[in-house]
């Protein structure tokens, strides 16, 4: 086997890629480097508005080879649709991000099994209906690349009583990344994940004070792009014998709970 360059092994130049919850934060930072490194790139959201805004960004910076879809992955019908648009629109999958989740909280006491089904729904059967659909694409392609799930530090040491749905789905997730890894190795494939904390975003804005990092070993909150630049790794040529792992992008969270 002949060595790559770094160049050719960041390049996702003929890879189709799709990316779930693309409309904001950490989704729509994981679209932006994937297209930056040649990848066509499926824009995911429940909303469709929003996908197509994320979309128009991304054009903004040069991006063209860009869907927007809106799918509820939660449900068989949404993730078969998206990966179908997907196909309809590039002719293949070879990459599939499972970013989108929830994180209402409430009293453990209090968590009403809505709520829990609700986020199981999303953040861990969503995850499944869509690598199972990716891993049918990857079937009749004969080859895929590689299904990245975006997990959270909950899932390995779980959460305050208040997010006991959050962490349960989180850790799912992480069960089902090394099982995929078994199941699209078939294929040529590789499943890895990713397990963020503290990362600020639309939707995390205000959630933690100035304090908690400024006890993180790097002083400082992660940004969408921590995370991105850990995608695009797990993704491209340059991770081809890394599978069934959870990589920790937490600016050392985790040190902090020892």
């Amino acid at each position: 086997m002949s060595e790559k360059s770094i160049v050719q092994l960041f390049d996702l130049s003929d890879k189709v890629a799709i990316v779930t919850g693309a409309g904001a934060g950490i989704g729509l930072g994981i679209a932006r480097r994937l297209a930056e490194a040649g990848a066509a790139v499926v824009i995911n959201d429940v909303d469709l508005a929003r996908a197509k805004s994320s979309c128009a960004r991304l054009r903004g910076r040069g991006y063209s080879a860009l869907e927007p879809i809106a799918a509820d992955v939660a449900s068989a019908h949404g993730a078969t649709s998206l990966v179908d648009g997907a196909v309809a629109r590039f002719g293949r999958v070879d990459i599939l991000v499972n970013n989108a989740g929830i994180y209402p909280t409430s009293p453990f006491l209090d968590t009403s099994v809505e709520l829990w089904d609700s986020v199981l729904d999303t953040n861990l059967r969503g995850p499944f209906l869509c690598a199972q659909a990716v891993a049918r694409q990857f079937e009749k392609q004969g080859r895929g690349d590689a299904i990245l799930n975006i997990t959270s530090v909950v899932g390995l040491v779980g959460a305050g009583p208040s997010a006991a749905a959050y962490s349960a789905s989180k850790g799912g997730l992480v069960a089902l990344t090394k099982t995929l890894a078994r199941a699209v190795g078939a294929y040529g494939a590789r499943a890895n994940a990713i397990a963020p904390a503290g990362i600020e975003t639309e939707g995390t804005s205000g959630m933690w004070d100035v304090g908690f990092a400024e006890r993180r070993p790097v002083r400082r909150f992660g940004t969408p792009d921590d995370v991105a630049l850990t995608a695009l790794f797990l993704v491209a040529p340059a991770s081809d014998y890394i599978t069934g792992e959870v990589v920790v992008v937490d600016g050392g969270y985790l040190l902090m709970q020892a």
